[in-house]
C-alpha cells in the first residue's frame, strides 16, 4: 500500500498555529492599547502647554484674558486657526482657570466636565 504526497496542513497543525498567533495577540494588544493611551496622555499635555501659551499672547496682545470658556481666543484664526483642540483622552473641552489664568485640565469624561461647568458657572459669573 502506497501513500501518496499529501497536500494541505492537518487539523492539528493548524490548531497549533492559531494557539500561537493567540498567544502573540494576548501579548502585544495590551501594550499597543496602552502606548495608544499614554500618547493621548502626552497629546493632552501638550494641548494645555499651547494653549496656556495662547492664553499669555492673547494678554500681552490685547491687554486682557480671554473668557474663561476660551470661546473668544477660539474663534480667533490669529490664534487657532483650526479652533482650540479638545482632550484626546476625553473629547472635553478645556477651560481657563479665571483666578490663574491657566489651563489646567482632568481627565474627566465630557459629561463629567459639562455637570462640573454647569455647577460652577453661576459661581464665577
Amino acid at each position: 500500500m502506497s501513500h501518496g504526497h499529501r497536500n494541505g496542513f492537518t487539523l492539528l497543525e493548524l490548531l497549533i498555529v492559531v494557539v500561537i498567533l493567540g498567544v502573540l495577540a494576548a501579548i502585544i494588544i495590551p501594550r499597543v492599547t496602552a502606548n495608544a493611551a499614554e500618547a493621548k496622555k502626552v497629546a493632552c499635555s501638550q494641548n494645555v502647554g499651547l494653549i496656556n501659551g495662547m492664553v499669555e499672547k492673547w494678554y500681552v496682545d490685547k491687554g486682557k484674558w480671554p473668557l474663561d470658556s476660551l470661546e473668544d481666543i477660539g474663534a480667533d484664526p490669529a490664534y487657532f486657526p483650526k479652533g482650540i483642540p479638545k482632550c484626546p483622552v476625553t473629547g472635553a473641552k478645556y477651560m481657563l482657570n479665571s483666578v490663574t489664568h491657566r489651563v489646567s485640565h482632568l481627565h474627566v469624561s465630557a459629561e463629567a466636565q459639562g455637570f462640573i461647568e454647569r455647577l460652577i458657572a453661576p459661581i464665577l459669573h
